[in-house]
């Protein structure tokens, strides 16, 4: 775009000499005519069409400048995308740079068995947490750390949950809440994780968790070392 408004710029310019070399020809000869004692009028078609080029000249640089900001705009944005992009690969580049923590952010159970989805995500290095599934995905191979904490505002039941690797339950745990004040509980694991194992969390059907804005029942995991 910037090259094509450039070569217009350039045969503008060519347009405007030739109309300038004119216009001095034509004032030339009118003052040749006049020196001669000639009577006849100046030739009214040339003088006419001057202003008509002027206007036209300018109405084409002013569509000129609209191009040149156009593209300048243009550029500005492809620069801010490329920059984007180098950004994603400087963080996915390492697969090795993984950590996340996340909320349950609602209320769940009781009711039936699911995969807890631990829907607000505090931090997600790597994009190995997916909130819409619950699902945890190992890049690569290695050792890993897992920990979870849980919290229930519902009096006279009973908070609980459990963390499976690829549907392996490793750890249940569980506690009542009676009548009295708010129950939590939390634990912690190391797992050794082939590149594309799973760890998520689940419920079951009897078990009740509470989570706030202050992001009581959270799940959280980061690798310790690839191997």
């Amino acid at each position: 775009m910037m090259r094509r408004a450039t070569v217009v710029l350039a045969l503008l310019l060519c347009l405007q000499w030739t109309w300038a070399q004119t216009d001095r020809e034509n004032k030339n000869s009118e003052v040749q005519f006049e020196s001669r004692g000639a009577k006849a009028a100046p030739d009214q078609s040339r003088t006419n069409v001057t202003p008509d080029i002027w206007a036209e000249l300018k109405e084409l640089r002013h569509k000129i400048e609209k191009l040149e900001q156009e593209n300048a705009a243009l550029e500005a944005k492809m620069s801010s995308s490329v920059n984007d992009v180098e950004e994603m690969k400087r963080v996915t580049a390492d697969p090795t740079k993984v950590a996340f923590t996340a909320s349950l952010a609602v209320d769940v159970g009781p009711g039936t068995d699911a995969t807890l989805r631990f829907l607000r995500v505090l931090t997600n290095i790597g994009q190995a947490y997916n909130p819409d599934t619950g699902i945890f995905t190992a890049p690569v191979t290695g050792a890993y750390y897992f920990r979870f904490t849980l919290w229930n505002r519902r009096t006279n039941t009973e908070v609980g949950a459990s963390l499976h690797h690829n549907y392996k339950r490793m750890m249940n745990n569980s506690d009542y809440n009676d009548h009295i004040a708010y129950v939590s509980l939390s634990n912690g694991i190391v797992l050794h994780l082939e590149q594309g194992d799973e760890v998520f969390m689940t419920i079951d059907s009897y078990y009740s968790i509470s989570d706030t804005g202050d992001n009581r029942t959270t799940f959280s995991g980061f690798l310790l070392f690839p191997l």
